[in-house]
């Protein structure tokens, strides 16, 4: 699926509300956290809300700051991001802030899939969205696993009424355990960052280290991540990092004992399908892994036929090994050298 990197935002209270169950609204961040707000907003090409969200908070969803929307138009760029909702009732007031200008999209009625949504916002040229809410809207993101990235600003307060909204509604979540990218002191909240989806985090930081592969016409670039059961990093490496004929998963393994027990329940993340054959060494980087005892391998692209027929992923699952292909990153691993193209 094509999508936009997608960031979910919300301020929320210690015990998890986004709001009480009153009529007027709770404010929960201060106006340093809205500046960092504001920061995100200007970074984004669209942003998206549900309907009861206009309904309710009439939101105006814009750059607050000048200087950043001058900024935006010195880019060429709209000076606020689109604005983005979705109704299948089409109940919506026409006076709300959300219509003050032609910068939106409305999907519905009647209701439009949400995989559907992301995909037009993707052909409409939207790379960065951020989502605010509300509880059903980020519920829907988070359990289609249609997130990137997840911002909240925990403010030093309890709401302790079942009647107020949350962050998210009941649901399937199938993120698993996620990865904490960042923690910071934004006035008196705490913004916490996290990536629901551990293997596209962990996918992208091996994309990240293949741009350091010093060039070669004869060998790709690649990065190699080797991630705990309990999501710490254990050690990293890329093509070419120490040796001119080592590969990524090599010199990843070879700064860590082999007899280091966390291998045998890691996961170990490559940009490209671990080889199966290789001209410049007797053991391939699939035997690696399989003798180090690793049970889970995780890739994005398949290795091309350029240089040797590559089948890594039938070694590693004929040895037993749990063997994740991800070809939505694909596109990013093939940016990275003309080799993939």
């Amino acid at each position: 699926m094509n999508r936009p990197y997608t960031i979910l935002s919300a301020a929320m209270s210690v015990d998890g509300y986004i709001d009480d169950a009153t009529d007027d609204r709770l404010i929960l961040s201060g106006d340093e956290d809205w500046d960092r707000v504001d920061e995100l907003r200007a970074s984004v090409d669209a942003i998206m809300v549900g309907a009861n969200t206009i309904r309710r908070d009439n939101p105006r969803l814009g750059v607050r700051s000048d200087e950043r929307r001058a900024e935006r138009e010195a880019r060429g760029l709209p000076a606020n991001p689109l604005r983005v909702t979705f109704t299948a009732s089409g109940s919506l007031d026409k006076e709300a802030a959300f219509f003050r200008d032609d910068n939106f999209v409305v999907y519905g009625p009647p209701a439009v899939p949400l995989s559907v949504v992301v995909e037009d916002l993707a052909r409409r040229g939207v790379k960065r969205l951020m989502v605010e809410g509300g509880s059903a809207v980020h519920t829907a993101f988070l359990t289609q696993n249609l997130a990137d990235e997840i911002q909240l600003a925990v403010a030093p307060i309890f709401v302790g009424d079942s009647r107020a909204p949350r962050f998210v509604q009941d649901g399937q979540f199938g993120t698993g355990r996620m990865v904490l990218g960042d923690i910071q002191r934004v006035g008196d909240v705490t913004v916490m960052q996290f990536f629901p989806d551990a293997d596209r985090y962990w996918l992208r930081v091996c994309i990240e280290e293949s741009r350091k592969c010093p060039p070669s016409e004869t060998a790709y670039p690649v990065g190699a991540v080797i991630v705990a059961a309990d999501g710490k990093e254990i050690a990293r490496g890329y093509s070419r990092e120490t040796d001119p004929k080592a590969h990524a998963e090599e010199e990843a393994l070879a700064k860590i004992p082999f007899n280091d027990p966390r291998l045998k329940t890691a996961t170990i993340y490559s940009s490209l399908e671990p080889c199966s054959t290789r001209m410049s060494r007797p053991r391939s980087c699939s035997q690696w892994i399989i003798d180090a005892g690793i049970p889970r391998v995780v890739f994005a692209l398949r290795e091309p036929s350029r240089f040797v027929i590559g089948e890594g992923f039938e070694v590693l699952a004929t040895a037993g090994v749990t063997v994740v292909e991800r070809p939505d990153l694909a596109p990013e691993v093939k940016n990275v050298s003309s080799l993939y193209r």
